[in-house]
């Protein structure tokens, strides 16, 4: 089963887990899985439009996923995804 790991400022969502194992064998699956027990997540995830959000980062074998197969990135059991928010700010 894979795992997401959480971020800290996302994890008020996930009742303080920094990691959560759940089904999927694509990422997109997985997210899905995460958002459907953790529905406060799917905002901070995705738009209104159902699509990933620019600025969420997504890694898996620490590659980013957009530069592999998008959400249909395949995962095995005990792959570790890692949700990377961008942060921006400043004057």
């Amino acid at each position: 089963m894979p795992i997401l790991r959480i971020p800290t400022p996302l994890r008020t969502y996930t009742s303080g887990q920094s990691e959560v194992p759940v089904p999927g064998k694509t990422v997109g699956e997985a997210l899905e899985a995460l958002t459907a027990a953790h529905p406060a997540l799917r905002p901070h995830l995705y738009n209104g439009t159902g699509e990933l959000r620019p600025f969420v980062n997504l890694f898996v074998r620490e590659e980013n996923i957009r530069e592999q197969q998008g959400l249909a990135t395949p995962l095995a059991d005990g792959d570790k995804v890692m949700i990377v928010p961008s942060i921006a700010g400043g004057k």
